[in-house]
């Protein structure tokens, strides 16, 4: 399960909006308010899912580990030549 921490810090390493995620996720902005809140407000498992499918289908890849969580950004080989 990803974190709105998590969520947030995706979205920054991308250069994303709030807006950008939610239509690229195909969520409403409300939902993704929700999800990035550090809130007790529950969020549908389908609307993270979605979120999360859509930034690690952009590069994104989450990390939990006993010390935190994290994100990262990768990117393929086939994207570093075509940024040549």
């Amino acid at each position: 399960m990803i974190t709105a921490r998590q969520t947030r810090a995706a979205r920054a390493l991308l250069g994303w909006t709030q807006e950008t995620l939610a239509e690229k996720a195909l969520v409403s902005l409300t939902a993704l308010k929700r999800l990035e809140s550090e809130s007790d407000v529950k969020v549908y498992e389908t609307t993270r899912d979605q979120v999360r499918r859509t930034l690690e289908g952009s590069g994104i890849v989450f990390m939990t580990s006993d010390q935190g969580e994290g994100v990262m950004l990768v990117h393929s080989k086939v994207d570093s030549l075509s940024s040549s």
